[in-house]
């Protein structure tokens, strides 16, 4: 019997594993790299060792770093969390030659689902249908453009290896192919440490359906359902939910003897996904099979009653499945929400820092699978989802209810989250009518609701409120009036406050006027001003004010008193016009251009990758390339200088 669990991941997952492990009598300890020495999973570990630098090469896929410290600290189990070595064939080896348990399959079940192009060429057999494409060994240039020629685009190539959107670019064109494929083997290479693709005719209005399957050492393999995960960003996903309204119970039963039948190809033990996608006429095809638990797991456990984790477990332990298919049913409803770091307002791109307030939603059917807490750093190194909001109902139309109650009651400060874009979704009437397909977004999002050009009278109002309420860098004139200056966006606003005797109290003067009063409610501010009556969530990213009214975020700075330089004409001037400037922090894993070239508008410049994903920094016009300011390798802070054009 497993006695001490090595947890070899960190964030949400290495959480719930340790709480689950506990739960059985198991003792968890981890793994943390440097840059983690003070992360929130720690907390629930007996011990940890510290396995290396903070790049995950270095750390936390260093497979002899790794089984070292599940030695020194006694562990016979590993569980692998997902992600990182979770579907390494290697490491799972690796544990087994170093006498201990590995929870998950066994390398070579691994090995063959670890590739797709081995996968679909084991399920074939198997009589499990397949999205058409190419899976062969040449992966020459030649030879992959020849046959996307022949498949077909649109076109999807996929890393053979990975998962999670990594290594994935769709191609409209036989012109777009030779970048995009480089793109996509460069990504693949540096996530899985493979750089083998596969083609994929790219189906452009499915449904992305994946079945959990449950499968013990002694012959019995069963399935738990499914769930529907369409709506998804960069192929990576953002909602999930059990069950899928596209589903009958007789296409249930299809699709899931289908994956049934898949794990069976490669005799699979432990929990497993066999990933699919449905047609809009019904027709359906195997992906893959991810050979771990899944961060959507936690759908299934509501909707079945059932422990992933804990069945893991005591598979891993040698123990037989008590579950029969015919006693398998759904029940209500549930549906997942990925908290990510990512910013709406600025293309989804990720964001960084520390996490000032972490205040996650409570109350009846939710639960918060988070690897932060207030305090928390936000790392450039490592993926950027922060948590999993999960809420249970007793059908869709009450889970969807509860689910835009608990957004609502979330907040995060410090770094920008996707909360304004789950609220969005949460509310949209295609989502709450089923209508939920891969081209969900593309087709029902304009980004631009989340950026506020103007600063409207609530939300300025309500930072008002909030500079006076918590007494913010405010200057007072003579113990008489405090002078208030806003800025958001091209929008400002001034004003004078004056003390009254009630502390909530202030009289204003100026593009705000009136008596305004400041109430606190809970994660909340409600702030009255004249017939204005206000009320809305109100935190602080450094200087600024996050104003969220309804699905959009307005960031309000106070601006400083003008100093007399300033007020002469010496102010300084930013960088200069022609500065290609860093997003976010990141690597430079890639540079297109040298020094003289001549580029077009939307002329890639350079490949910056940050938190596991690779972005595209382009040229806003067409231009000459003065100067490149960094080197592929060099990592780089936000708003670093790039390149510099003319």
């Amino acid at each position: 019997m497993i006695q001490r669990l090595l947890i070899a991941n960190r964030g949400e997952i290495a959480v719930r594993v340790a709480r689950g492990a506990r739960e059985m009598g198991i003792s968890p300890v981890g793994i943390y790299s440097e840059a983690d020495a003070d992360a929130y999973h720690l907390r629930f570990m007996d011990d940890a060792r510290c396995v290396g630098p903070a790049s995950v090469a270095q750390s936390y896929l260093n497979i002899d770093a790794v089984i070292t410290a599940a030695r020194e600290m006694g562990a016979d189990a590993v569980h692998p969390g997902y992600g990182f070595l979770s579907e390494r064939a290697a490491f799972a080896k690796a544990v087994r030659d170093a006498g201990m348990i590995f929870v998950g399959p066994s390398p070579e079940a691994m090995g063959a689902m670890g590739s797709k192009i081995e996968a679909k060429r084991r399920v074939r057999e198997f009589d499990v249908p397949v999205v058409p494409g190419y899976d062969g060994d040449d992966q020459s240039l030649g030879t992959l453009r020849t046959e996307a020629a022949r498949v077909g685009f649109p076109l999807l190539i996929k890393a053979s290896a990975g998962g999670g959107g990594r290594g994935m670019r769709v191609v409209e064109t036989l012109d777009a192919f030779d970048e995009a494929l480089d793109a996509a083997k460069r990504e693949a290479l540096a996530a899985f440490g493979d750089d083998a693709v596969l083609l994929e005719r790219y189906l452009r209005d499915p449904r992305h359906i994946e079945f959990q399957v449950l499968a013990d050492a002694h012959g019995t393999t069963i399935h738990l359902g499914e769930r529907e995960c369409s709506i998804q960003r960069r192929h990576q996903k953002i909602v999930e939910e059990a069950p899928s309204v596209a589903l009958s119970p007789e296409l249930r039963a299809k699709m899931g003897a289908a994956a049934v039948r898949a794990a069976q190809s490669v005799q699979y033990v432990n929990a497993g996904t066999c990933e699919f996608m449905l047609d809009i006429d019904g027709g359906f095809y195997f992906l893959e099979m991810n050979t771990r638990l899944q961060v959507e797991h936690p759908v299934t456990e509501l909707v079945y009653g059932i422990d992933l984790v804990q069945w893991q477990l005591r598979i891993a332990n040698g123990e037989r499945l008590t579950l029969a298919q015919a006693d398998v049913h759904p029940r209500g409803w549930a549906i997942e929400t990925r908290i990510y770091a990512e910013d709406p307002a600025n293309h989804m791109l990720p964001s960084t820092g520390t996490i000032s307030t972490w205040a996650p939603p409570e109350g009846p059917g939710i639960r918060v699978d988070a690897g932060v807490t207030s305090g928390s750093e936000v790392s450039v190194y490592y993926d950027p989802m922060l948590a999993k909001l999960i809420v249970f109902g007793s059908d869709r139309a009450h889970a969807i209810a509860r689910l835009q109650r608990a957004l609502d009651d979330f907040t995060i400060e410090g770094v920008r989250g996707n909360l304004p874009l789950l609220r969005w979704i949460a509310r949209d009437e295609w989502y709450r009518e089923g209508k939920t397909t891969t081209s969900f977004l593309a087709q029902r999002l304009d980004e631009s609701i989340f950026v506020a050009t103007e600063m409207p009278r609530d939300a300025a109002v309500l930072a008002t409120g909030a500079m006076l309420a918590h007494g913010a860098t405010a200057w007072r004139i003579g113990g008489v009036g405090m002078p208030i200056r806003l800025r958001h966006d091209r929008t400002t606003l001034s004003a004078e406050a004056s003390v009254t005797a009630d502390a909530r109290r202030f009289i204003l003067h100026g593009d705000l006027s009136g008596e305004l009063a400041v109430e606190p409610r809970g994660n909340a501010l409600r702030v009255r001003l004249g017939d204005l009556d206000v009320t809305g969530e109100v935190g602080r990213e450094g200087d600024a004010w996050i104003v969220g009214l309804g699905d959009r975020r307005y960031r309000i700075e106070p601006i400083a008193p003008p100093t007399a330089e300033a007020a002469a004409g010496a102010g300084g001037s930013g960088a200069s016009d022609g500065s290609i400037n860093a997003p976010m922090p990141g690597k430079i894993v890639k540079i297109a251009v040298r020094d003289g070239d001549t580029v077009e508008e939307r002329a890639l410049l350079v490949v910056l990758e940050a938190m596991k994903m690779e972005h595209r920094i382009e040229a806003s016009a067409a231009a000459t390339v003065k100067a490149v300011l960094v080197r592929e390798g060099d990592v780089v802070a936000g708003g670093a200088p790039l390149v510099e054009l003319r």
